[in-house]
């Protein structure tokens, strides 16, 4: 990949700008082709069917163009042949947190999972580069009948579950780097919730990418049966190199009759990561399924989370937070699906671009004509730092048939010299003044993040607005 990133702000990233040096028992070596694949399902282990999926994925991926006809044309700079697919210690998590190797323990105890799951979530999954490190779920969720385990798991241990759903909400062919994640897919988490089971506390997964030159591929399926209820978590860091890292996720969720799934990712990539996430949802009758999403770092981030609403009254939702600063491209959004009748939507997306930073804001919103009772909401709001700043906004909206309705609201905002003088005025920092009219931008949709991690995404926004001055 190239090695032109641009320079990131002056800000502290300790908390994840590290890494180790680590003696990978599992290395699939440099470059993609059908024998790349053909290793990582031989370590894996997958069945006939997983490697024949692996094989036309890549097929499919070949074919695909780069989507720089209406994206960013940064991604030319993506050179697949520089890059790693698989690197990996051990294919199986440990279960105890006294097992993991060292150099790996080291990792997450400093980015906090043991304290954090010992307070307050239900399980902890911890990747590290291609394999999960960690994986293990409180004993009173798993008398439940919850599953949670890391894909590969899920794959073989409940083969019954995971098969009927797997590819079937995103198609492998979706777009070039969905085929890319079906190609090589490794990690990446796999619940099933029971019928009537509401899991009472956060599953949550970290995604820790620690090698240079190296591409994440996680493929993560989450299942809720009839009226349960379960909240997951995500959390995503890298250090900083001076090459480039690509990842490119997949992630299916799948809200049966009644269900609900609330998927909240806090990410803070280091410049130098392409993020590039298929996500999306498939919610049946009256199935709620909502995606909170806050997007901070990263060189280029795509990523547009989007709900199929299958059934009547199905009910999709993203709420959404991005900040581009120097040298960042922020191109988020959502894609709302009405496939039934009295189906509800709403995206409330807000960026904030600082200095050469740019956010995109891409929607898709489709209500067919045959349906009846729709409603979609949508709103974009924009806030420009400095005035090399930009935003964008491309929304397509289409409503057809009678009886459905749909709002939309766009806008952009500067923040005043007068609004900072006036804090500074009365002995606020320059920064902290910024950092303060920032976080009231955002502040009704921050409230709707878990306390962890609003606590933890308001530090990151104060962070990235002490570089913005000056």
């Amino acid at each position: 990949m190239s090695t032109d990133t641009k320079p990131d702000i002056a800000i502290d990233r300790s908390v994840g700008d590290f890494s180790y040096d680590v003696n990978y028992e599992f290395d699939a070596g440099t470059g993609l082709s059908d024998k790349t694949i053909d290793y990582i399902a031989d370590v894996k282990n997958d069945p006939d069917w997983i490697r024949e999926f692996r094989h036309e994925a890549y097929r499919k991926f070949l074919e695909k163009p780069m989507p720089t006809n209406w994206a960013s044309k940064d991604l030319d700079n993506i050179v697949f042949n520089n890059i790693r697919y698989y690197l990996s210690q051990g294919t199986q998590p440990k279960r105890s947190w006294d097992d993991v190797p060292d150099e790996m323990k080291q990792t997450f105890e400093r980015l906090g999972i043991p304290e954090q799951e010992r307070k307050f979530l239900a399980g902890v999954e911890a990747q590290f580069d291609s394999e999960a490190a960690y994986s293990n779920i409180k004993a009173a969720v798993g008398e439940q009948g919850v599953i949670f385990v890391g894909s590969t798991d899920g794959l073989h241990k409940h083969p019954e579950i995971f098969r009927k759903w797997f590819g079937k909400v995103i198609p492998t062919g979706d777009n070039k780097f969905s085929a890319l994640n079906s190609a090589v897919f490794s990690g990446g988490s796999f619940i099933y919730v029971p019928p009537g089971v509401k899991v009472k506390h956060p599953l949550q997964a970290y995604f820790r990418i620690n090698a240079e030159s190296f591409g994440q591929f996680e493929r993560t399926l989450i299942i809720a049966d009839e009226g349960s209820e379960v909240m997951y978590m995500e959390g995503c860091t890298a250090p900083k190199f001076e090459t480039s890292t690509l990842h490119s996720a997949v992630v299916e969720l799948v809200a049966m009759k009644g269900a609900k799934i609330q998927y909240v990712t806090v990410q803070n990539w280091s410049p130098n990561v392409f993020n590039l996430v298929t996500k999306r949802g498939l919610a049946h009758e009256e199935a709620e399924i909502k995606w909170i999403d806050c997007n901070i770092g990263s060189r280029l981030t795509m990523k547009y989370p989007g709900v199929v609403m299958k059934g009547r009254k199905a009910r999709g939702e993203v709420i959404s937070i991005a900040l581009a600063s120097d040298g960042q491209h922020q191109d988020t959004g959502a894609k709302m699906i009405h496939a039934a009748d009295e189906t509800t939507s709403n995206i409330v997306s807000k960026s904030i671009s600082v200095g050469t930073g740019r956010s995109t804001y891409r929607g898709l919103v489709h209500v067919p004509k045959h349906l009846k009772g729709c409603k979609n909401n949508t709103e974009c709001d924009a806030l420009l730092i400095n005035s090399h700043s930009r935003t964008d906004t491309y929304p397509s909206i289409t409503v057809r048939g009678q009886g459905n309705s749909c709002q939309h609201e766009a806008s952009v905002s500067q923040i005043s010299e007068e609004q900072i003088f006036y804090m500074q005025q009365r002995g606020i920092s320059e920064g902290a003044a910024m950092s303060l009219a920032v976080n009231g931008f955002v502040n009704d949709l921050v409230q709707q993040f878990p306390m962890e991690y609003s606590v933890e995404l308001k530090r990151l926004i104060d962070l990235e607005m002490e570089g913005s001055v000056g």
